[in-house]
Protein backbone atom coordinates (compact mmCIF):
# COMPACT_ATOMS: atom_id res chain seq x y z
CA UNK A 1 0.00 0.00 0.00
CA UNK A 2 2.98 2.55 -0.76
CA UNK A 3 0.28 4.66 -2.91
CA UNK A 4 -1.78 4.97 -0.08
CA UNK A 5 1.30 6.63 2.31
CA UNK A 6 2.94 8.32 -0.49
CA UNK A 7 -0.55 10.29 -1.02
CA UNK A 8 -1.42 10.71 2.60
CA UNK A 9 2.07 12.15 2.93
CA UNK A 10 1.60 14.45 -0.34
CA UNK A 11 -1.60 15.91 0.78
CA UNK A 12 0.15 16.74 4.07
CA UNK A 13 3.00 18.36 3.03
CA UNK A 14 1.24 20.25 0.33
CA UNK A 15 -1.39 21.65 1.87
CA UNK A 16 -0.36 22.12 5.51
CA UNK A 17 1.57 24.89 5.91
CA UNK A 18 1.33 28.30 8.60
CA UNK A 19 3.80 30.78 7.52
CA UNK A 20 6.96 29.13 6.34
CA UNK A 21 6.08 25.64 8.68
CA UNK A 22 6.03 22.78 6.17
CA UNK A 23 5.49 19.74 7.84
CA UNK A 24 7.97 16.82 7.11
CA UNK A 25 7.06 13.44 8.09
CA UNK A 26 9.99 12.06 9.84
CA UNK A 27 7.66 8.76 11.76
CA UNK A 28 4.45 8.24 9.71
CA UNK A 29 3.54 4.56 10.04
CA UNK A 30 0.76 3.90 7.89
CA UNK A 31 -2.72 2.07 9.38
CA UNK A 32 -3.10 -1.49 9.58
CA UNK A 33 -6.37 -2.86 7.69
CA UNK A 34 -8.41 -4.59 10.31
CA UNK A 35 -7.96 -7.91 8.47
CA UNK A 36 -11.73 -8.63 9.17
CA UNK A 37 -12.99 -5.34 7.40
CA UNK A 38 -10.75 -6.15 4.76
CA UNK A 39 -12.42 -9.69 3.92
CA UNK A 40 -15.41 -8.50 4.53
CA UNK A 41 -14.81 -5.72 1.62
CA UNK A 42 -15.37 -2.91 4.35
CA UNK A 43 -13.29 0.04 2.32
CA UNK A 44 -14.04 4.06 3.03
CA UNK A 45 -12.32 7.42 3.72
CA UNK A 46 -11.45 8.53 7.70
CA UNK A 47 -10.27 11.84 7.85
CA UNK A 48 -8.31 12.78 11.25
CA UNK A 49 -7.71 15.65 13.03
CA UNK A 50 -4.42 16.40 15.01
CA UNK A 51 -2.34 19.42 16.49
CA UNK A 52 1.90 19.43 14.83
CA UNK A 53 3.48 20.94 17.86
CA UNK A 54 6.73 22.70 17.14
CA UNK A 55 8.91 19.36 18.73
CA UNK A 56 7.47 17.12 15.65
CA UNK A 57 4.82 15.52 18.16
CA UNK A 58 1.06 14.75 17.75
CA UNK A 59 -1.58 15.58 20.01
CA UNK A 60 -5.22 15.75 19.94
CA UNK A 61 -5.91 13.30 17.13
CA UNK A 62 -9.42 12.96 16.55
CA UNK A 63 -12.01 11.61 13.93
CA UNK A 64 -13.46 14.33 11.68
CA UNK A 65 -14.84 11.92 8.90
CA UNK A 66 -15.20 8.04 8.71
CA UNK A 67 -16.52 5.25 6.52
CA UNK A 68 -16.41 2.43 9.83
CA UNK A 69 -15.78 2.58 13.63
CA UNK A 70 -13.02 -0.11 13.44
CA UNK A 71 -10.82 2.01 10.73
CA UNK A 72 -11.54 4.87 13.31
CA UNK A 73 -9.27 2.74 15.65
CA UNK A 74 -6.77 1.78 12.92
CA UNK A 75 -6.47 5.50 11.85
CA UNK A 76 -5.81 6.87 15.34
CA UNK A 77 -3.38 4.09 15.94
CA UNK A 78 -1.23 4.87 13.67
CA UNK A 79 -1.20 8.81 14.05
CA UNK A 80 -0.88 8.66 17.43
CA UNK A 81 2.83 7.32 16.55
CA UNK A 82 3.54 10.07 13.55
CA UNK A 83 6.28 12.46 14.11
CA UNK A 84 7.78 15.44 12.09
CA UNK A 85 10.28 17.35 11.59
CA UNK A 86 10.78 19.52 14.41
CA UNK A 87 10.78 23.65 13.79
CA UNK A 88 11.69 26.93 15.31
CA UNK A 89 9.05 28.81 16.88
CA UNK A 90 9.40 32.65 15.42
CA UNK A 91 6.57 35.01 14.81
CA UNK A 92 5.88 33.67 11.56
CA UNK A 93 6.13 30.04 12.48
CA UNK A 94 3.62 29.18 15.61
CA UNK A 95 3.98 26.60 18.00
CA UNK A 96 1.96 24.43 16.73
CA UNK A 97 -0.32 24.08 13.69
CA UNK A 98 -3.75 21.40 13.12
CA UNK A 99 -3.92 19.06 10.57
CA UNK A 100 -6.21 17.26 8.74
CA UNK A 101 -4.93 14.04 7.28
CA UNK A 102 -7.48 12.01 4.81
CA UNK A 103 -6.94 7.97 5.27
CA UNK A 104 -8.34 5.95 2.27
CA UNK A 105 -9.00 2.46 2.94
CA UNK A 106 -9.24 0.50 -0.40
CA UNK A 107 -8.42 -3.14 -1.52
CA UNK A 108 -7.00 -2.86 -4.90
CA UNK A 109 -3.65 -2.07 -4.17
CA UNK A 110 -1.82 -5.08 -6.03
CA UNK A 111 -4.22 -6.78 -8.02
CA UNK A 112 -3.94 -6.68 -12.07
CA UNK A 113 -5.02 -4.65 -14.11
CA UNK A 114 -7.63 -6.67 -16.13
CA UNK A 115 -8.41 -8.53 -13.14
CA UNK A 116 -11.34 -9.99 -14.30
CA UNK A 117 -9.95 -11.75 -17.44
CA UNK A 118 -6.92 -12.87 -15.26
CA UNK A 119 -9.79 -14.63 -13.12
CA UNK A 120 -11.34 -15.90 -15.67
CA UNK A 121 -8.65 -17.97 -17.67
CA UNK A 122 -7.24 -18.67 -14.12
CA UNK A 123 -6.92 -23.04 -14.00
CA UNK A 124 -7.94 -24.60 -10.67
CA UNK A 125 -4.63 -26.27 -10.36
CA UNK A 126 -3.05 -22.85 -9.53
CA UNK A 127 -5.56 -22.65 -6.44
CA UNK A 128 -4.81 -25.66 -5.49
CA UNK A 129 -0.97 -25.57 -5.27
CA UNK A 130 -1.59 -22.15 -3.24
CA UNK A 131 -3.62 -23.71 -0.83
CA UNK A 132 -1.15 -26.43 0.32
CA UNK A 133 0.22 -26.25 3.48
CA UNK A 134 -2.29 -23.35 4.45
CA UNK A 135 -4.69 -23.29 7.42
CA UNK A 136 -8.27 -23.41 5.89
CA UNK A 137 -9.23 -21.07 7.93
CA UNK A 138 -6.34 -18.80 5.87
CA UNK A 139 -7.71 -19.80 2.62
CA UNK A 140 -10.13 -17.12 2.32
CA UNK A 141 -6.99 -14.57 2.31
CA UNK A 142 -5.54 -16.09 -1.03
CA UNK A 143 -4.74 -13.45 -3.83
CA UNK A 144 -7.70 -14.98 -5.83
CA UNK A 145 -10.12 -14.08 -3.41
CA UNK A 146 -8.37 -10.91 -2.43
CA UNK A 147 -8.30 -10.04 -6.09
CA UNK A 148 -12.08 -11.10 -6.80
CA UNK A 149 -12.94 -9.18 -3.60
CA UNK A 150 -11.07 -5.94 -5.13
CA UNK A 151 -12.68 -6.18 -9.01
CA UNK A 152 -16.42 -6.27 -6.91
CA UNK A 153 -15.05 -3.66 -4.98
CA UNK A 154 -13.24 -1.12 -7.35
CA UNK A 155 -14.27 -2.54 -11.04
CA UNK A 156 -18.01 -1.93 -11.14
CA UNK A 157 -19.95 1.33 -10.40
CA UNK A 158 -22.12 1.43 -8.12
CA UNK A 159 -25.03 2.23 -10.88
CA UNK A 160 -24.09 -1.58 -11.69
CA UNK A 161 -23.14 -3.19 -7.94
CA UNK A 162 -24.98 -0.84 -4.78
CA UNK A 163 -23.09 -0.98 -2.25
CA UNK A 164 -25.57 -3.36 -0.04
CA UNK A 165 -25.90 -6.01 -3.21
CA UNK A 166 -21.94 -6.25 -3.34
CA UNK A 167 -21.23 -6.47 0.13
CA UNK A 168 -23.76 -9.65 0.19
CA UNK A 169 -21.26 -10.61 -2.48
CA UNK A 170 -18.33 -10.58 -1.06
CA UNK A 171 -19.99 -12.19 2.17
CA UNK A 172 -21.17 -15.00 -0.47
CA UNK A 173 -17.78 -15.83 -2.14
CA UNK A 174 -16.31 -15.64 1.98
CA UNK A 175 -18.12 -18.72 2.87
CA UNK A 176 -17.82 -20.62 0.00
CA UNK A 177 -14.25 -20.30 -0.16
CA UNK A 178 -13.91 -23.70 0.76
CA UNK A 179 -15.85 -25.30 -1.19
CA UNK A 180 -14.62 -23.58 -3.97
CA UNK A 181 -10.50 -24.56 -3.06
CA UNK A 182 -11.87 -28.28 -2.81
CA UNK A 183 -13.72 -28.77 -5.76
CA UNK A 184 -10.60 -26.82 -7.61
CA UNK A 185 -8.43 -29.65 -5.90
CA UNK A 186 -10.78 -32.25 -7.19
CA UNK A 187 -10.95 -30.51 -10.72
CA UNK A 188 -7.63 -29.19 -11.27
CA UNK A 189 -8.09 -28.46 -14.51
CA UNK A 190 -11.37 -26.83 -14.87
CA UNK A 191 -10.93 -22.87 -14.46
CA UNK A 192 -12.01 -20.79 -11.48
CA UNK A 193 -14.85 -19.31 -12.27
CA UNK A 194 -16.61 -22.27 -13.29
CA UNK A 195 -16.92 -22.60 -8.90
CA UNK A 196 -17.65 -19.29 -8.22
CA UNK A 197 -21.15 -18.47 -7.31
CA UNK A 198 -23.34 -17.68 -10.18
CA UNK A 199 -24.28 -14.17 -9.20
CA UNK A 200 -20.51 -13.38 -9.02
CA UNK A 201 -19.41 -14.83 -12.19
CA UNK A 202 -22.00 -12.94 -14.68
CA UNK A 203 -20.39 -9.74 -13.18
CA UNK A 204 -16.78 -11.06 -14.81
Amino acid sequence: MRWWLVGILLLVSADIRAGEVFLIPENNPKPIYPKALHRAGVTGMVRVSMTVKADGSVSNAVIAQSAHPELEEASLAAVNQWRFKPWTITKDQPAQILVVAPMEYRLDSEHPFHVNKELERLKCSAIARASLNIATSSWVDLPVFSWTRSYLTHSLSPTQLPEEKRLALIAKLNASVRSIVQRCSAHPASRYVRFLPEEIRVLL
